[in-house]
Protein backbone atom coordinates (compact mmCIF):
# COMPACT_ATOMS: atom_id res chain seq x y z
CA UNK A 1 0.00 0.00 0.00
CA UNK A 2 2.91 2.36 0.76
CA UNK A 3 3.44 2.98 -3.01
CA UNK A 4 0.12 4.00 -4.07
CA UNK A 5 0.20 6.36 -0.31
CA UNK A 6 3.24 7.93 -2.16
CA UNK A 7 1.77 8.42 -5.09
CA UNK A 8 -1.43 10.00 -3.22
CA UNK A 9 0.89 12.47 -1.40
CA UNK A 10 2.71 13.67 -4.72
CA UNK A 11 -0.69 13.91 -6.04
CA UNK A 12 -1.62 16.13 -3.16
CA UNK A 13 1.38 18.79 -3.92
CA UNK A 14 0.51 19.25 -6.82
CA UNK A 15 -1.12 22.39 -7.44
CA UNK A 16 -1.83 22.30 -10.90
CA UNK A 17 -2.44 19.28 -12.74
CA UNK A 18 -1.31 17.57 -15.68
CA UNK A 19 -4.26 16.67 -17.80
CA UNK A 20 -5.95 20.04 -17.22
CA UNK A 21 -5.39 23.08 -15.70
CA UNK A 22 -7.30 24.55 -12.69
CA UNK A 23 -8.60 26.98 -15.17
CA UNK A 24 -9.56 24.68 -17.57
CA UNK A 25 -11.66 23.27 -14.88
CA UNK A 26 -13.64 26.18 -13.64
CA UNK A 27 -13.83 27.32 -17.07
CA UNK A 28 -15.88 23.31 -17.37
CA UNK A 29 -18.09 24.03 -14.29
CA UNK A 30 -18.53 27.48 -15.39
CA UNK A 31 -19.73 26.29 -18.79
CA UNK A 32 -22.14 23.33 -17.47
CA UNK A 33 -23.80 26.10 -14.87
CA UNK A 34 -24.74 28.19 -18.18
CA UNK A 35 -25.66 25.42 -20.13
CA UNK A 36 -27.77 22.99 -17.84
CA UNK A 37 -31.43 23.01 -16.99
CA UNK A 38 -32.63 23.48 -13.53
CA UNK A 39 -35.95 24.47 -12.17
CA UNK A 40 -36.77 24.25 -8.59
CA UNK A 41 -39.84 25.08 -6.82
CA UNK A 42 -41.28 24.88 -3.50
CA UNK A 43 -45.00 22.86 -4.11
CA UNK A 44 -47.79 21.14 -1.99
CA UNK A 45 -47.24 17.42 -1.16
CA UNK A 46 -50.76 17.42 -2.83
CA UNK A 47 -49.09 18.43 -5.93
CA UNK A 48 -46.75 15.37 -5.66
CA UNK A 49 -48.48 11.53 -6.96
CA UNK A 50 -45.55 10.43 -5.46
CA UNK A 51 -44.83 11.91 -2.09
CA UNK A 52 -47.74 12.26 0.49
CA UNK A 53 -48.28 12.71 4.52
CA UNK A 54 -49.63 9.52 5.99
CA UNK A 55 -51.51 11.19 8.97
CA UNK A 56 -52.63 7.88 10.55
CA UNK A 57 -48.78 6.82 11.30
CA UNK A 58 -47.11 10.17 11.12
CA UNK A 59 -44.68 9.63 8.57
CA UNK A 60 -43.60 11.73 5.19
CA UNK A 61 -43.04 8.88 2.67
CA UNK A 62 -43.13 8.02 -1.26
CA UNK A 63 -45.89 5.09 -2.50
CA UNK A 64 -43.10 2.54 -3.21
CA UNK A 65 -41.83 3.18 0.36
CA UNK A 66 -38.59 3.42 -0.54
CA UNK A 67 -35.96 6.10 -1.25
CA UNK A 68 -35.91 7.28 2.14
CA UNK A 69 -39.17 8.83 4.68
CA UNK A 70 -39.19 11.48 7.30
CA UNK A 71 -40.53 10.47 10.96
CA UNK A 72 -40.25 11.73 14.36
CA UNK A 73 -37.54 11.09 17.19
CA UNK A 74 -37.08 11.95 20.69
CA UNK A 75 -34.14 11.55 22.48
CA UNK A 76 -34.15 10.94 26.49
CA UNK A 77 -31.57 11.42 28.54
CA UNK A 78 -32.47 9.80 32.27
CA UNK A 79 -35.66 9.23 31.27
CA UNK A 80 -35.68 13.01 31.01
CA UNK A 81 -37.15 14.23 27.25
CA UNK A 82 -34.33 16.26 26.35
CA UNK A 83 -34.60 17.15 23.01
CA UNK A 84 -37.30 16.22 19.89
CA UNK A 85 -37.46 16.62 15.76
CA UNK A 86 -38.33 15.21 12.33
CA UNK A 87 -35.47 12.79 10.82
CA UNK A 88 -34.62 11.71 7.87
CA UNK A 89 -35.18 7.46 7.82
CA UNK A 90 -32.71 5.89 4.98
CA UNK A 91 -31.74 2.47 6.06
CA UNK A 92 -29.75 2.05 2.74
CA UNK A 93 -26.05 2.12 2.28
CA UNK A 94 -25.19 4.30 -1.36
CA UNK A 95 -21.67 4.57 -2.78
CA UNK A 96 -19.76 7.54 -2.78
CA UNK A 97 -17.09 6.27 -4.87
CA UNK A 98 -14.26 7.68 -6.58
CA UNK A 99 -11.65 6.55 -9.36
CA UNK A 100 -7.98 7.08 -9.60
CA UNK A 101 -5.66 6.06 -12.08
CA UNK A 102 -1.96 6.78 -12.68
CA UNK A 103 -1.86 9.16 -16.01
CA UNK A 104 1.65 10.36 -17.36
CA UNK A 105 3.00 9.12 -13.85
CA UNK A 106 0.92 11.28 -11.76
CA UNK A 107 -2.38 10.04 -9.76
CA UNK A 108 -5.47 12.04 -11.01
CA UNK A 109 -9.11 11.62 -9.86
CA UNK A 110 -11.96 11.26 -12.24
CA UNK A 111 -14.43 13.69 -10.39
CA UNK A 112 -18.25 14.33 -11.71
CA UNK A 113 -20.13 17.44 -12.25
CA UNK A 114 -23.20 17.16 -10.50
CA UNK A 115 -26.35 19.25 -9.53
CA UNK A 116 -28.04 18.10 -6.73
CA UNK A 117 -31.97 19.80 -5.94
CA UNK A 118 -30.41 21.46 -2.76
CA UNK A 119 -27.10 22.67 -4.56
CA UNK A 120 -27.11 26.55 -2.88
CA UNK A 121 -25.14 26.78 -6.54
CA UNK A 122 -25.98 24.17 -9.16
CA UNK A 123 -22.74 22.23 -10.32
CA UNK A 124 -20.35 20.98 -7.54
CA UNK A 125 -17.39 19.07 -8.31
CA UNK A 126 -18.75 15.44 -6.74
CA UNK A 127 -17.42 11.98 -6.54
CA UNK A 128 -17.22 9.60 -9.66
CA UNK A 129 -20.36 8.16 -8.33
CA UNK A 130 -22.70 9.58 -5.60
CA UNK A 131 -25.53 6.78 -5.88
CA UNK A 132 -28.20 5.61 -3.28
CA UNK A 133 -29.46 2.07 -3.26
CA UNK A 134 -32.63 2.92 -5.09
CA UNK A 135 -30.29 4.68 -7.96
CA UNK A 136 -28.63 1.64 -8.58
CA UNK A 137 -31.07 -1.09 -8.31
CA UNK A 138 -33.41 1.42 -10.49
CA UNK A 139 -35.89 1.68 -7.74
CA UNK A 140 -37.84 4.50 -9.81
CA UNK A 141 -37.16 3.76 -13.32
CA UNK A 142 -33.96 5.76 -14.05
CA UNK A 143 -30.83 5.09 -16.03
CA UNK A 144 -27.79 3.49 -13.92
CA UNK A 145 -24.89 5.59 -12.63
CA UNK A 146 -22.54 5.79 -14.82
CA UNK A 147 -19.02 3.87 -13.91
CA UNK A 148 -21.41 1.55 -11.17
CA UNK A 149 -19.37 -1.39 -13.09
CA UNK A 150 -16.24 -0.52 -11.15
CA UNK A 151 -17.85 -0.47 -7.74
CA UNK A 152 -19.31 -3.24 -8.16
CA UNK A 153 -16.65 -5.18 -9.11
CA UNK A 154 -13.89 -3.54 -7.00
CA UNK A 155 -12.04 -6.23 -6.07
CA UNK A 156 -11.21 -6.78 -9.65
CA UNK A 157 -9.35 -3.76 -9.10
CA UNK A 158 -6.55 -2.15 -6.53
CA UNK A 159 -8.83 -1.02 -3.02
CA UNK A 160 -7.26 1.70 -1.36
CA UNK A 161 -10.46 2.90 1.00
CA UNK A 162 -13.10 1.07 1.67
CA UNK A 163 -15.38 2.07 4.74
CA UNK A 164 -19.17 2.63 5.48
CA UNK A 165 -19.78 5.92 7.30
CA UNK A 166 -21.92 7.89 9.50
CA UNK A 167 -24.06 11.21 7.63
CA UNK A 168 -25.43 14.15 9.56
CA UNK A 169 -26.47 12.32 12.27
CA UNK A 170 -28.25 16.10 13.34
CA UNK A 171 -30.79 15.08 10.65
CA UNK A 172 -30.75 11.49 9.22
CA UNK A 173 -31.07 8.76 11.70
CA UNK A 174 -28.34 5.93 11.86
CA UNK A 175 -27.59 6.81 7.64
CA UNK A 176 -24.20 5.66 6.80
CA UNK A 177 -22.41 5.02 2.77
CA UNK A 178 -20.20 3.36 1.53
CA UNK A 179 -17.07 5.39 1.17
CA UNK A 180 -14.95 3.61 -1.49
CA UNK A 181 -11.28 4.95 -3.31
CA UNK A 182 -10.16 2.63 -6.03
CA UNK A 183 -7.24 2.76 -8.67
CA UNK A 184 -7.63 1.38 -12.06
CA UNK A 185 -4.93 0.53 -14.78
CA UNK A 186 -6.00 0.80 -18.89
CA UNK A 187 -8.52 3.10 -20.88
CA UNK A 188 -11.61 4.52 -19.42
CA UNK A 189 -14.45 6.39 -21.20
CA UNK A 190 -14.18 9.99 -19.72
CA UNK A 191 -18.13 11.17 -19.92
CA UNK A 192 -18.51 15.01 -20.79
CA UNK A 193 -19.63 15.74 -17.15
CA UNK A 194 -16.44 14.70 -15.83
CA UNK A 195 -12.76 15.48 -15.71
CA UNK A 196 -9.47 14.25 -14.59
CA UNK A 197 -7.60 16.11 -11.53
CA UNK A 198 -4.94 15.72 -8.99
CA UNK A 199 -5.58 15.78 -5.34
CA UNK A 200 -3.70 19.43 -4.88
CA UNK A 201 -5.91 20.57 -7.16
CA UNK A 202 -9.30 19.17 -5.44
CA UNK A 203 -7.83 20.87 -2.33
CA UNK A 204 -7.15 24.53 -4.01
CA UNK A 205 -10.91 24.51 -5.19
CA UNK A 206 -11.92 23.54 -1.65
CA UNK A 207 -11.47 27.32 -1.27
CA UNK A 208 -13.46 28.49 -3.64
CA UNK A 209 -17.37 28.58 -1.37
CA UNK A 210 -19.67 25.84 -2.50
CA UNK A 211 -18.15 24.25 -5.25
CA UNK A 212 -15.98 20.69 -3.71
CA UNK A 213 -19.27 18.89 -2.21
CA UNK A 214 -19.35 16.90 0.91
CA UNK A 215 -19.31 14.04 -0.61
CA UNK A 216 -15.77 14.51 -2.26
CA UNK A 217 -14.57 15.65 0.95
CA UNK A 218 -15.48 12.11 3.17
CA UNK A 219 -13.76 10.32 0.57
CA UNK A 220 -10.88 12.04 0.38
CA UNK A 221 -10.81 12.43 4.47
CA UNK A 222 -10.33 8.77 4.10
CA UNK A 223 -6.80 8.41 2.14
CA UNK A 224 -5.16 5.80 4.44
CA UNK A 225 -2.07 7.36 5.08
CA UNK A 226 -1.41 5.53 8.50
CA UNK A 227 -1.40 2.63 6.85
CA UNK A 228 1.63 3.07 5.38
CA UNK A 229 5.27 2.70 7.01
CA UNK A 230 8.00 4.35 5.32
CA UNK A 231 11.84 4.08 4.91
CA UNK A 232 13.95 6.76 5.38
CA UNK A 233 14.70 7.24 1.49
CA UNK A 234 10.89 7.12 1.42
CA UNK A 235 10.19 9.70 3.53
CA UNK A 236 12.80 12.09 2.19
CA UNK A 237 11.16 11.70 -1.20
CA UNK A 238 8.49 12.31 0.22
CA UNK A 239 9.19 15.14 2.23
CA UNK A 240 9.48 17.06 -0.66
CA UNK A 241 5.72 17.33 -1.38
CA UNK A 242 5.23 19.12 2.04
CA UNK A 243 5.43 22.90 2.14
CA UNK A 244 4.46 22.47 6.58
CA UNK A 245 7.02 20.26 8.17
CA UNK A 246 4.97 20.43 11.23
CA UNK A 247 2.40 18.76 8.80
CA UNK A 248 4.80 16.63 7.67
CA UNK A 249 5.53 14.99 11.36
CA UNK A 250 1.56 15.19 12.20
CA UNK A 251 1.00 12.77 9.05
CA UNK A 252 4.68 10.91 8.62
CA UNK A 253 6.73 10.74 11.95
CA UNK A 254 3.64 10.04 14.69
CA UNK A 255 2.91 7.12 16.59
CA UNK A 256 -0.89 6.43 17.15
CA UNK A 257 -0.38 4.51 20.05
CA UNK A 258 0.33 7.54 21.89
CA UNK A 259 -3.26 9.25 21.71
CA UNK A 260 -5.93 6.33 21.21
CA UNK A 261 -6.03 4.19 23.82
CA UNK A 262 -7.01 7.37 25.57
CA UNK A 263 -9.35 8.32 23.11
CA UNK A 264 -11.35 5.08 22.67
CA UNK A 265 -11.91 4.98 26.77
CA UNK A 266 -13.57 8.43 26.72
CA UNK A 267 -15.39 7.34 23.82
CA UNK A 268 -16.23 3.85 25.00
CA UNK A 269 -17.27 5.35 28.72
CA UNK A 270 -19.71 7.22 26.66
CA UNK A 271 -21.51 4.33 25.00
CA UNK A 272 -20.98 2.07 28.23
CA UNK A 273 -22.15 4.64 31.07
CA UNK A 274 -24.36 7.46 29.90
CA UNK A 275 -27.48 6.72 29.63
CA UNK A 276 -28.94 8.24 26.36
CA UNK A 277 -32.63 6.65 24.70
CA UNK A 278 -34.01 7.25 21.05
CA UNK A 279 -37.52 7.25 20.07
CA UNK A 280 -38.85 7.02 16.60
CA UNK A 281 -42.34 8.74 16.80
CA UNK A 282 -45.12 9.78 14.87
CA UNK A 283 -44.53 13.21 13.47
CA UNK A 284 -47.93 13.96 14.57
CA UNK A 285 -46.53 13.72 18.56
CA UNK A 286 -43.88 16.32 17.73
CA UNK A 287 -45.36 18.48 20.51
CA UNK A 288 -43.27 21.73 18.69
CA UNK A 289 -43.80 20.72 15.07
CA UNK A 290 -46.74 21.43 12.82
CA UNK A 291 -46.86 19.45 9.86
CA UNK A 292 -49.02 20.53 6.97
CA UNK A 293 -49.24 20.46 3.26
CA UNK A 294 -46.12 22.52 2.70
CA UNK A 295 -44.17 20.90 4.87
CA UNK A 296 -43.16 21.01 8.58
CA UNK A 297 -42.06 23.92 10.82
CA UNK A 298 -40.73 24.11 14.40
CA UNK A 299 -42.89 26.28 16.85
CA UNK A 300 -39.47 26.69 18.56
CA UNK A 301 -36.09 28.13 17.46
CA UNK A 302 -34.80 25.33 15.23
CA UNK A 303 -31.93 24.58 12.64
CA UNK A 304 -34.10 23.63 9.86
CA UNK A 305 -37.94 23.23 8.42
CA UNK A 306 -39.06 20.86 6.03
CA UNK A 307 -40.55 21.94 3.02
CA UNK A 308 -41.65 20.10 -0.76
CA UNK A 309 -40.44 20.71 -3.80
CA UNK A 310 -40.79 20.58 -7.59
CA UNK A 311 -37.41 19.52 -9.18
CA UNK A 312 -36.02 19.82 -12.94
CA UNK A 313 -32.65 19.38 -13.97
CA UNK A 314 -31.36 17.74 -17.89
CA UNK A 315 -28.72 15.47 -17.63
CA UNK A 316 -29.73 13.15 -14.37
CA UNK A 317 -30.47 9.48 -14.14
CA UNK A 318 -34.09 11.02 -13.46
CA UNK A 319 -34.63 14.48 -14.62
CA UNK A 320 -38.44 15.64 -13.20
CA UNK A 321 -39.33 14.75 -9.73
CA UNK A 322 -40.83 16.15 -6.13
CA UNK A 323 -39.15 14.82 -2.59
CA UNK A 324 -39.24 16.53 0.87
CA UNK A 325 -35.86 18.48 1.81
CA UNK A 326 -34.72 19.96 5.25
CA UNK A 327 -34.14 23.59 4.46
CA UNK A 328 -30.82 25.49 6.50
CA UNK A 329 -32.11 28.46 8.51
CA UNK A 330 -29.19 29.80 9.20
CA UNK A 331 -25.57 29.04 8.70
CA UNK A 332 -23.30 26.24 11.56
CA UNK A 333 -19.87 26.89 11.99
CA UNK A 334 -17.48 23.72 12.52
CA UNK A 335 -13.70 24.56 13.85
CA UNK A 336 -11.02 22.58 14.12
CA UNK A 337 -8.18 23.81 16.32
CA UNK A 338 -4.97 23.24 15.68
CA UNK A 339 -1.10 23.57 17.08
CA UNK A 340 2.13 23.27 16.12
CA UNK A 341 3.46 24.03 19.71
CA UNK A 342 5.46 20.64 19.71
CA UNK A 343 6.79 21.00 16.39
CA UNK A 344 4.17 18.22 14.68
CA UNK A 345 0.62 19.70 13.69
CA UNK A 346 -2.25 18.61 16.82
CA UNK A 347 -5.76 18.99 16.50
CA UNK A 348 -8.15 19.52 19.16
CA UNK A 349 -11.40 16.94 18.90
CA UNK A 350 -14.05 16.22 21.22
CA UNK A 351 -16.73 13.40 21.39
CA UNK A 352 -20.01 14.07 19.65
CA UNK A 353 -23.45 13.18 20.71
CA UNK A 354 -25.87 13.67 18.08
CA UNK A 355 -29.62 12.59 17.85
CA UNK A 356 -29.34 10.16 14.90
CA UNK A 357 -25.91 8.51 15.56
CA UNK A 358 -25.23 5.33 14.33
CA UNK A 359 -23.79 4.61 17.69
CA UNK A 360 -24.78 7.03 20.60
CA UNK A 361 -21.62 9.21 20.02
CA UNK A 362 -18.37 9.77 17.44
CA UNK A 363 -15.71 11.91 17.81
CA UNK A 364 -16.18 15.59 16.18
CA UNK A 365 -14.66 18.52 15.39
CA UNK A 366 -13.43 21.40 18.33
CA UNK A 367 -16.50 23.65 17.41
CA UNK A 368 -19.50 22.55 16.14
CA UNK A 369 -22.17 25.10 16.27
CA UNK A 370 -25.63 24.70 14.96
CA UNK A 371 -27.22 28.19 13.70
CA UNK A 372 -29.37 28.20 17.36
CA UNK A 373 -26.01 27.65 19.31
CA UNK A 374 -26.27 30.11 22.12
CA UNK A 375 -23.24 32.25 22.96
CA UNK A 376 -24.23 32.22 26.25
CA UNK A 377 -23.07 28.52 27.15
CA UNK A 378 -19.62 28.93 25.44
CA UNK A 379 -17.02 26.55 27.22
CA UNK A 380 -13.06 27.73 27.21
CA UNK A 381 -12.53 26.77 23.92
CA UNK A 382 -15.58 28.24 21.92
CA UNK A 383 -14.82 31.86 23.55
CA UNK A 384 -10.77 31.49 22.36
CA UNK A 385 -12.48 30.55 19.13
CA UNK A 386 -14.75 33.46 18.41
CA UNK A 387 -12.41 35.79 19.77
CA UNK A 388 -9.95 34.41 17.19
CA UNK A 389 -12.41 34.92 14.54
CA UNK A 390 -13.47 37.82 15.20
CA UNK A 391 -9.58 39.43 15.10
CA UNK A 392 -8.67 37.27 12.19
CA UNK A 393 -5.68 35.03 14.55
CA UNK A 394 -4.66 32.22 12.86
CA UNK A 395 -6.97 31.61 10.65
CA UNK A 396 -5.69 29.02 7.91
CA UNK A 397 -8.88 27.91 6.45
CA UNK A 398 -12.51 29.78 6.38
CA UNK A 399 -14.72 29.16 3.53
CA UNK A 400 -18.58 28.43 3.40
CA UNK A 401 -19.01 24.78 1.97
CA UNK A 402 -22.24 22.61 1.30
CA UNK A 403 -23.63 19.86 2.89
CA UNK A 404 -25.59 16.95 1.15
CA UNK A 405 -27.87 18.59 -1.64
CA UNK A 406 -29.80 15.30 -2.52
CA UNK A 407 -31.45 15.73 1.21
CA UNK A 408 -30.84 19.56 2.53
CA UNK A 409 -31.84 22.67 0.53
CA UNK A 410 -29.18 25.54 0.22
CA UNK A 411 -27.52 24.03 3.89
CA UNK A 412 -24.22 25.88 3.90
CA UNK A 413 -21.84 26.09 7.20
CA UNK A 414 -18.69 27.63 7.72
CA UNK A 415 -15.62 25.28 7.94
CA UNK A 416 -13.02 26.87 9.79
CA UNK A 417 -9.24 25.78 10.18
CA UNK A 418 -7.32 27.67 13.41
CA UNK A 419 -3.79 27.30 14.04
CA UNK A 420 -3.38 28.63 17.92
CA UNK A 421 -0.75 28.08 20.88
CA UNK A 422 -1.74 25.14 23.22
CA UNK A 423 -1.38 27.41 26.89
CA UNK A 424 -4.70 30.02 24.91
CA UNK A 425 -6.40 26.60 25.48
CA UNK A 426 -5.54 26.18 29.02
CA UNK A 427 -7.68 25.21 30.97
CA UNK A 428 -8.83 22.84 28.55
CA UNK A 429 -12.42 21.58 29.41
CA UNK A 430 -13.53 18.37 29.90
CA UNK A 431 -13.97 15.95 26.80
CA UNK A 432 -11.44 17.80 24.73
CA UNK A 433 -8.08 15.79 22.95
CA UNK A 434 -5.27 16.78 21.41
CA UNK A 435 -4.89 14.30 18.39
CA UNK A 436 -2.06 13.89 15.67
CA UNK A 437 -3.08 13.59 11.76
CA UNK A 438 -1.93 9.99 11.78
CA UNK A 439 -3.82 8.77 14.87
CA UNK A 440 -6.93 10.31 13.22
CA UNK A 441 -6.54 8.70 10.10
CA UNK A 442 -6.18 5.54 11.60
CA UNK A 443 -9.84 5.79 13.47
CA UNK A 444 -11.45 7.19 9.87
CA UNK A 445 -10.33 3.25 8.74
CA UNK A 446 -12.34 2.09 11.01
CA UNK A 447 -16.91 2.64 10.90
CA UNK A 448 -18.32 5.11 12.79
CA UNK A 449 -15.74 6.88 14.56
CA UNK A 450 -15.01 10.17 13.35
CA UNK A 451 -18.19 12.30 12.72
CA UNK A 452 -18.99 13.52 9.33
CA UNK A 453 -18.48 17.11 10.39
CA UNK A 454 -14.83 16.35 11.60
CA UNK A 455 -14.10 14.40 8.36
CA UNK A 456 -14.94 17.37 6.21
CA UNK A 457 -12.40 19.35 8.25
CA UNK A 458 -9.85 17.11 7.71
CA UNK A 459 -10.42 16.66 4.07
CA UNK A 460 -9.42 20.56 3.75
CA UNK A 461 -5.91 20.37 5.24
CA UNK A 462 -2.95 20.89 2.77
CA UNK A 463 0.64 19.78 2.85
Amino acid sequence: MKDVIGKLLESWGMKEGNVHTTAELLDWIRGLNETTYVDINECSINDSSFWFYDDYNGEILNRKRSFFSIKGIRQFEKDELVCEQPVIIQPEIGYLGIICKEIGGVLNFLMQAKIEPGNINCVQISPTIQATKSNFTRAHGGKLPAYIEYFESASGHRVIFDQIQSEQAARFYKKRNRNILIMIEGDIEVLPTYHWMTLGQIKSLMRIDNLVNMDTRTVLSGIPIASANFGEAEKNRIRESFSDPCMYGSMIESDPSDSLPGIYSEINNCKQFRDIRKVLVPLNQLVDWRIDEWGGISRKPANFLIRYYDIAISGREVQHWTQPLFKAIGTATFGLITSADSGMTEFLVKPRLEIGSFDKIELGPSIQMEPIHNPYYDDHVEMVFRKKLDRSEGILYDHLLSEEGGRFYHEQNRNVVLRVGKEEMEPLPPGYFWMDYRSLNYMVQINNCLNIQLRNLLSLLEI
